[in-house]
């Protein structure tokens, strides 16, 4: 899990430095869960926050603060085989402030990375050398401070909703990520 400090040592516009791993709350770490299904988009798409509103309305979802939000792209199918990191869409600036104006403080992915996979940004930049496109969902973080998942396992086999995510990260003094477990909890 990367904390905030990840992406920049300030976060709120600067106004408040980023806390590190381990001065993450507990209690952003064991939500109810919702999956937003992405795998529809091709690789290196970048989602919207237009795609996230219209997915939470297919699956008749209102995002609640501190829900901890988890992206299934087409990466996930990926893992471990050659060519993974650049599988899947990543979420963008936009669609990340979306997410955390709403309340949300932790989300995953099972792609390599929350943003699009780095070579599809660089053809991208190669297009117009706009240095805002790279790593701009990591960079909302400045905005807001959210703490992000990657290389999560298994979200095809989850349901939109319905679930609680516990996800505790190993909290290393100073740092800027730290090892997490998540697994999905679903009452009988």
């Amino acid at each position: 899990m990367d904390a905030p400090w990840h992406f920049h040592s300030t976060t709120d516009h600067g106004s408040s430095r980023a806390p590190t791993i381990d001065e993450t709350p507990l209690e952003y770490c064991f939500k109810p869960g919702v999956k937003l299904d992405f795998r529809r988009f091709p690789d290196g798409y970048l989602v919207s926050a237009e795609d996230v509103r219209a997915e939470l309305e297919r699956i008749g979802h209102e995002l609640a603060p501190l829900d901890i939000v988890l992206v299934n792209t087409s990466a996930g199918t990926a893992f471990g085989e050659p060519g993974y990191v650049d599988k899947g869409c990543g979420m963008g600036r936009e669609a990340t402030l979306y997410l955390t104006g709403r309340g949300v403080r932790v989300v995953g992915t099972d792609g390599w990375s929350w943003d699009a996979p780095f070579n599809h940004t660089a053809k991208r930049w190669r297009e117009t050398h706009d240095p805002s496109i790279v790593w701009e969902g990591h960079k909302a973080g400045r905005e807001i401070p959210y703490w992000q998942m990657e290389k999560l396992h298994n979200l095809e086999a989850l349901p939109a909703d319905g679930f609680t995510v516990a996800c505790f990260p190993v909290k290393i003094r100073g740092a800027s990520a730290g090892w997490t477990r998540a697994v999905a909890i679903f009452d009988d």
